[in-house]
């Protein structure tokens, strides 16, 4: 049978991913509810002084790196991440994300995941391309968690690691969509998330020919957005790489200029996984809309290059909700579930080119029943991104695994 002892070790993966997935966000949302108390002016030293000790717990315990160490660990270094810095990961990420941060739980619970997959894989002492799977498996087990799309999950997994040469990977593909599945079900069985779309789009219903022409059109409004947000990404990145200080005064000034932001404007406050439905249940001004949006891609900008530690996709999916909002009000008779939705799609896909991983997660995640204009403004989105990879460790056209 085609069943054997490996899908069982790919199961037993996805299990501990779900298990590890459901323990984090069930801290997180406790010291985010805790941190919460804190509220007008105070906002501003909460986030400070969490940024601070974020920074110490990096200076102290352990730089984790970010998603380019993970990219470039999977393709270069045998497939094997490292757990040693797993404890810095999850103690800084819990504080930028539930303080307030603009970065989502995704990436951390992907690097911890995917460490886990290469522990278990060299307790069993498994190599090459078996232990680079099960550690691509771990991390679709994290990505998967936290999004309920496990087809979107393992997808993303294998994009995330080349824009171009995905294919590469295409013998963990399965590994990781067993393992998704497996880290879905545990998910959901602890804290019931994910069983259905967590955004409530308005219902979208394909009358008009022309809608595949307005995702595009959509996608390439969106597209320039993921440029500014690139361009805003590197200009302090920039700026805070002139301050040769010990990392926790760079995530201390990230915390004052986001709790600063965030004291002004609330919306902007957090990785937008709750904020996306106050923005869809609500009706805001467009000159709010706009404020709101330029505002959430400096702040998300702000947490990338200060030091904070966490996943941009979910804010990413924030500010395209944003933007589809400013397009329906400057123009009333679009459909405001197809500007959504499309730029959404495109805004991601510009910066972590994932166009197949992206169309997958947001039909999930919003409810959106047709995957083709999506696809579109996914496409969109990947075509006319920069030349070179705001994932710089995705870059390298003569790609060869080692």
């Amino acid at each position: 049978m085609v069943l054997n002892r490996t899908f069982f070790l790919w199961a037993l993966l996805g299990v501990i991913g779900g298990v590890i997935s459901g323990l984090y966000w069930i801290v997180l949302e406790l010291l985010t509810h805790g941190l919460a108390f804190f509220e007008g002016w105070q906002v501003i030293p909460t986030m400070a002084i969490a940024g601070f000790l974020a920074g110490l717990i990096i200076h102290l315990i352990g730089d984790p790196g970010e998603i380019n160490l993970i990219v470039n660990n999977i393709r270069f270094n045998k497939g094997i991440l490292d757990p040693k810095n797993n404890l810095s990961m999850i103690l800084s990420s819990l504080l930028c994300v539930a303080s307030g941060g603009s970065l989502g739980p995704e990436a951390p619970l992907v690097q911890v995941t995917g460490s886990t997959g290469s522990w278990l894989g060299k307790m069993l002492r498994l190599k090459g391309e078996e232990l680079r799977s099960l550690s691509i498996a771990g991390m679709a087990s994290g990505f998967t968690a936290l999004f309920g799309a496990p087809l979107g999950g393992s997808l993303f997994s294998l994009e995330i690691l080349h824009h171009r040469y995905s294919a590469m990977y295409y013998k963990a593909l399965i590994p990781a969509f067993v393992a998704s599945c497996f880290s879905y079900i545990i998910f959901a069985l602890i804290i019931h998330l994910g069983l259905g779309p967590i955004w409530d789009l308005p219902s979208y219903q394909m009358e008009d020919k022309y809608d595949f022409a307005y995702a595009v059109i959509f996608g390439v409004v969106a597209t320039a957005a993921g440029w500014l947000f690139i361009i805003c990404t590197k200009s302090f990145k920039t700026m805070f790489g002139k301050f040769k200080l010990p990392i926790y005064y760079k995530t201390l000034t990230g915390g004052l200029i986001l709790g600063t932001i965030a004291f002004y404007f609330p919306l902007t406050r957090y990785f937008g996984h709750h904020t996306i439905n106050d923005l869809l249940a609500q009706s805001f001004s467009l000159d709010l809309l706009i404020t709101v949006f330029i505002l959430k891609i400096v702040a998300i900008a702000i947490t990338v290059t200060s030091g904070w530690r966490g996943g941009f996709i979910i804010p990413l999916f924030f500010v395209g909700t944003t933007l589809g909002l400013i397009i329906h009000n400057l123009f009333p008779s679009t459909n405001v579930s197809l500007a959504i939705v499309a730029c959404m799609a495109a805004i991601n896909v510009c910066v972590t080119r994932t166009p197949m991983s992206t169309t997958i997660l947001l039909a999930t995640l919003t409810g959106f029943n047709y995957f083709i204009p999506i696809l579109f403004a996914s496409l969109t989105g990947y075509f006319l991104a920069p030349r070179i990879p705001f994932i710089s460790s995705q870059k390298d056209p003569n790609f060869n695994l080692p």
